[in-house]
This record gives structure tokens, sequence and C-alpha cells, in this order.
């Protein structure tokens, strides 16, 4: 069954009570809360997953809670909770739905070191994988956004899991985040994508999230070998055009936005240096919309413009 097949009082109920079951692929979530807000964004955003057996295991029980408010001209402020216990500090009851993608991405981070886990996008084309890390502020998401809408597949935003036993990376194809700029940009150039609610004044800016195409949670569960690792750069004005980056310093940004390399030790460096010896490492640098789409299916051609072939 998936979630919107429940309607909004049936959706609530479950929020409300002993919480919503989400089938993420590869982990299971199980979702509570009291605020409209939140069922608001899990209606966007999570439609078209299905729902975890209500027997079956848990990954990570999330809640979003709304502390009291004991001066009512005061605004309302909410906490991301795991298992029960403050994760973070409060934030305005208005970033709840940012809240739980910032928490769920925190609960991977933090406890699921069967993976390699990276800030990193990555989609999939011809069961290649296109791992884009980048700090934030690069244009990894915007790029994400686009391409999940033009013939690539969407595995992740923000999460890349590289499993160390199988060389393949894992994603969960949930929602993409756009900020400042580029949620206005994303939306005129692919018009049939949703957003939600631009959400202000959060640590990041404004943030607005892109639910992934129904195909790519379809697929979620199908992993994908890695091809390509590509620095991604925003510059305004500028061509779309790639550059050879060298593995060692690709190893050496994959290893900085890995949240738990130092855990694996060197199960982590084996599986991160085996993935970029077989990847086609590349800086890619992009000005205008116009341009992402030819380049990358040139990439995906083995003929990257500006850069070495793929």
């Amino acid at each position: 069954m998936k979630l919107s097949e429940l309607d909004r009082a049936s959706l609530s109920r479950r929020l409300q009570g002993g919480g919503l079951r989400l089938d993420l692929q590869p982990f299971t979530a199980c979702v509570r809360s009291r605020l409209p807000a939140v069922a608001d964004a899990v209606a966007l955003l999570y439609a078209d997953f299905p729902l975890a057996p209500d027997d079956g295991f848990v990954d990570f029980h999330l809640e979003i809670r709304a502390l009291p408010r004991w001066l009512p001209w005061r605004p309302r402020r909410a906490r991301f909770l795991f298992d029960g216990l403050p994760a973070f500090v409060s934030l305005p009851a208005d970033q709840a739905p940012t809240m739980l993608e910032w928490g769920l991405n925190w609960c991977v981070a933090a406890h699921a070191h069967q993976f390699l886990v990276c800030h990193a996008a990555v989609l999939e084309r011809d069961g290649r994988a296109l791992v884009l890390p980048a700090p934030p502020g690069s244009g990894k998401s915007t790029l994400a956004a686009v391409l999940a809408h033009r013939g690539w597949r969407l595995l992740s935003d923000e999460l890349a899991l590289l499993d160390p036993a199988t060389g393949l990376v894992h994603g969960m194809a949930r929602a993409v985040n756009l900020k400042n700029a580029s949620i206005a940009l994303v939306s005129r150039f692919v018009p049939e994508a949703t957003m939600s609610p631009p959400v202000p004044d959060t640590l990041k800016g404004t943030i607005a999230l892109m639910p992934p195409p129904a195909d790519a949670v379809r697929r979620r569960a199908e992993p994908a070998l890695p091809a390509w690792v590509v620095l991604p750069r925003w510059q305004a004005g500028a061509t779309a055009a790639f550059e050879r980056l060298d593995r060692a310093d690709a190893a050496l940004l994959l290893a900085e936005q890995s949240f738990n390399y130092h855990v694996l030790g060197l199960d982590g460096f084996d599986a991160l240096t085996a993935m970029v010896g077989r990847c086609s490492c590349l800086r890619f640098r992009y000005g205008t919309l116009d341009e992402l789409v030819p380049a990358f299916e040139a990439l995906a051609a083995g003929r990257p413009p500006g850069g070495e072939h793929a």
C-alpha cells in the first residue's frame, strides 16, 4: 500500500498514534508528529513510497514534537527526537518539514555503518552511477533536480551509500533539497516538478523540497555501480565544461565528505579507493541550466565536452 492511498484522517491518526511506517529501502522509518505541517510534508514528499508492515523491524523511530509555548506572543518551536530522545536544539515550528528531512539524514549518517556514507548526490543511467560530492552551495542539488527529470534516475540528493562488500552505491530516492535562488531556477526549468512551500530563514536560507519522481521511488531498491565522480561548481555566466580531476584528489574529497570514513577505517579506505579507481573523475563547471542536459548526455555517451572520455 502506498502512502498516497491513505486519506488525510488516516495519515494523521498514524502520525499522532503509533507512528507512520515508511519503507525507504534499505531502511524503515517510523514517523510521529502532531504538527499539521509535518503531515502536509509527509503526504507530499513520500506519496509514492510504500508503507512498511506494522509488525516489521524499524531502523529509525523519529518524532517532531511541538514544545510548550509559555509566552503566547513567542513563535512556537519544535524539536526532533530519535528513539524518544531529543537529538538537536529546537527550531521554529514552521521549519518542521526540513527538520524531518535533516533529522532522517542524520540518523542514516550516524548509524548506518554497513555503508560508507558520503555527502553526495547520486543518479543512475544504464546501471551506472553518477556521484556528485560537493560542499553546500556548489549547485549539487540543482544539478540533481534537473537530471532527475531529464533521463537520469535519482538515487539520492544528500547521501551516497557505498556498500564496501559489493562496491555498489545505494540511495533512498528521497526529496531534493533546493535552496534560495535555485528554487525559482529549477521551477522554471522543470515546470513538471512539484515543490513544497518554501521555508524561509533556516540555517541554510530558504528551503524548498522537491519530491522524487515516481519511477525513482519504484526502483529505490536498485543499486548502481559507480562510473563517474563529478565535482560540480556553479559559476554565474560560465560555459558548461568538464575537466579531469586527479583520482587522489577525488578520493580525498570523498573522504572529507564522508560521515563515517573514520568509523570504517581500512574497510572505508578500501571501498573508497576501489570506487575512485574504476570511475572517471571530473570537475564540472556550469553557469546556466540550459547546458546541463546536453553536457551530461555527452558524459553518458563517453564524450564529455571539455573533458576526458568516460
